[in-house]
């Protein structure tokens, strides 16, 4: 109710001028000195019934119904409209690969609850702003597989992101294998501009693909690169065992990411290196991401308007009818 009364706009708004007429409404039925009713002057009331039924306690407010009714009448009279926007857009925008480690480390618990929670929950936010961009999204640990193609429908990258758990692949860190994934999905993409935010917290020790060789490849094919080391200085409380059960047990741990390697991967292909040593952090490495690669949209807008005076006028209608029969029946008078 509250979103279609702000959304609303008046098309004879000069009618609110004679909003003026309430005010003398209320001052001559509530403060000036006339006889609106017959008296009867008694010298006592002693003996009369003087409880109050309910014609005594809806009587002073009998007025307001007329009050309220002029009010809608004027409303209904200076038209008022609800505008339909519809928008075409034609943007010329940008393709993003988000590349994001499961190996078991992403579970250290140097971030509340862990790093990959936190990961997960800051790219939503990320991708929320992204709306006209098509976004993908490639998951690695030991491997490495498109966990969503690039696509618009952000709000399938967004259940995937939600979903995403440590131990969906064979544990490991193959960077490698996570970039050259990326890529490959961006390869062929028609996009201005095609970038890949890789964010990871270890050093590369899986896969078949070097990460400076998917470092070239990526160059070679004008993708970006935006590298993210997520992880504190010094140690943290990490995964170093895990049982039969399949629950992890924790230590305190050295963080050992591979700074130099990220660096030169961002470097090599334009892009740049951030290190997040909390969530404030990484969400303000996301914040600048956003602003360094805006999409430059042109936006058509047609507007319609419908008109919404029948709910004013009805309204209006019905209280005075509701005053007026009261006035004719219940609280009937002769003069």
């Amino acid at each position: 109710m509250i979103d279609f009364i702000t959304s609303l706009h008046f098309d004879s708004p000069l009618w609110f001028l004679a909003l003026s007429a309430i005010p003398a409404m209320v001052y001559w039925q509530y403060f000036s000195n006339k006889v609106s009713e017959p008296t009867l002057r008694l010298s006592t009331t002693q003996g009369l019934d003087r409880k109050r039924n309910w014609k005594m306690k809806v009587y002073p407010y009998l007025p307001i119904l007329l009050m309220l009714s002029v009010l809608f009448f004027i409303v209904a009279l200076a038209r008022p409209q609800l505008s339909l926007t519809e928008e075409k857009v034609k943007a010329e925008g940008i393709d993003i690969m988000m590349v994001m480690d499961l190996s078991s480390s992403m579970l250290s618990r140097d971030f509340d609850p862990d790093r990959l929670e936190v990961s997960k929950l800051v790219a939503r936010e990320f991708v929320e702003k992204r709306i006209h961009d098509r976004i993908g999204l490639v998951v690695f640990s030991g491997e490495s597989f498109t966990q969503c193609p690039l696509t618009t429908d952000h709000n399938i990258l967004m259940d995937f992101l939600v979903n995403l758990e440590v131990g969906m692949l064979q544990d490991g860190t193959a960077i490698g294998m996570g970039l050259a994934t990326a890529v490959n999905r961006l390869k062929d993409s028609k996009a201005k501009s095609k970038i890949i935010i890789l964010l990871t917290d270890g050093v590369n020790n899986a896969g078949y693909i070097n990460p400076n060789t998917a470092a070239e490849i990526a160059q070679q094919y004008g993708v970006k690169v935006y590298t993210i080391a997520v992880g504190s200085i010094g140690q943290a409380l990490s995964p170093v065992n895990r049982r039969s059960d399949g629950e992890y047990m924790f230590a305190m741990a050295n963080v050992e990411i591979d700074v130099e390697l990220l660096k030169h991967i961002s470097q090599l292909t334009g892009g740049k290196h951030f290190r997040a040593v909390d969530r404030a952090s990484l969400e303000e490495i996301y914040s600048e991401i956003d602003r360094l690669e805006k999409t430059e949209i042109e936006v058509n807008v047609y507007k319609r308007y419908k008109d919404e005076f029948r709910i004013f006028l009805y309204a209006g209608f019905v209280l005075f009818l509701t005053w007026w029969l009261f006035k004719q029946t219940a609280f009937r008078t002769f003069s």
